[in-house]
């Protein structure tokens, strides 16, 4: 894998074209992105992926999350491997109907295996697995990026901009009602601003506890956290987004059914496509 990222570079024109050509068969991006870890960006993704591939959209998920690649455990895809065609095209994991997965986390022979790499391998990766993973054609790629403002949502979001002409991609960003949760989401809503892409809203993710009995979700901690966020940055609020014991469970086991746990939070994340596409 090292050896065929090194290559990438040797052809930048010929590279551009391959890069255009198959990002124009995917209409929409949507990169989930936060300031905090564990803010639950991975599970939100999942989510919101699921919920489109059964609304009938074709969606690809992709894991940009190089030190810690959790989608392939969420979608219970784990331990499948990454393989490549013959014309030297990779073909992402067939998750469900609709739903393509690719991960770095699928490229690794153990999956304790740390990813040792700086900013420019990280670059590159982005780029091969935009370019040289055959989509096909996408009514969405959500992109489930690690926390911070650094290389990974940056590079995303030039390489598609490049791409697509200053086309910018569409972000999420996720946060929990707590302080310190707040205060980093800060930062990834003016990065958002810096790099002119297209603020879908904000989730207040486990900003509850969806209790089987009670019919309203308890409040676990205070309720001013996104509502706030969004006022003061004159973004959307895509709304609290309570924590489900089942669903709390699932991506510490795995799986592949979305009729279940998946299907209750989604009324909330298809809400995010009818507000803009």
């Amino acid at each position: 894998m090292a050896e065929k990222i090194q290559q990438i570079q040797e052809n930048p024109d010929k590279e551009k074209a391959q890069l255009k050509q198959r990002l124009s068969r995917i209409r929409h991006t949507i990169m989930v992105m936060s300031g905090k870890g564990g803010v639950g960006k991975s599970t939100v993704t999942a989510n919101l992926a699921a919920s489109l591939s059964l609304e009938g959209y074709r969606v690809g998920i992709l894991d940009g999350d190089i030190h810690g690649p959790n989608i392939p455990k969420i979608l219970g895809v784990e331990g499948q491997q990454l393989l490549g065609s013959g014309d030297g095209e990779i073909n992402p994991i067939e998750a469900a109907e609709n739903l393509k997965v690719v991960s770095v986390g699928s490229i690794l022979e153990n999956p304790d295996q740390p990813i040792i790499w700086r900013g420019p391998m990280k670059h590159s990766i982005m780029r091969h697995f935009l370019k040289d993973v055959n989509w096909g054609d996408l009514d969405f790629l959500v992109v489930d990026l690690p926390p911070g403002t650094g290389d990974e949502p940056l590079s995303i979001a030039q390489i598609i901009k490049e791409a697509h002409a200053g086309s910018s991609p569409f972000a999420i960003v996720v946060t929990t009602p707590q302080d310190v949760a707040l205060l980093d989401s800060r930062k990834s809503v003016k990065f958002s601003r810096v790099l002119e892409l297209q603020l879908l809203g904000i989730i207040e993710n486990m900003s509850g506890m969806a209790c089987r009995i009670a019919e309203n979700p308890s409040t676990c901690s205070r309720r001013a956290g996104a509502s706030s966020l969004h006022r003061n940055s004159r973004f959307p609020s895509s709304g609290p987004s309570p924590s489900i014991p089942p669903l709390s469970r699932t991506p510490t086991t795995g799986s592949r059914s979305y009729s279940g746990t998946m299907i209750r939070q989604r009324r909330l994340h298809s809400g995010i496509s009818s507000k803009r596409f």
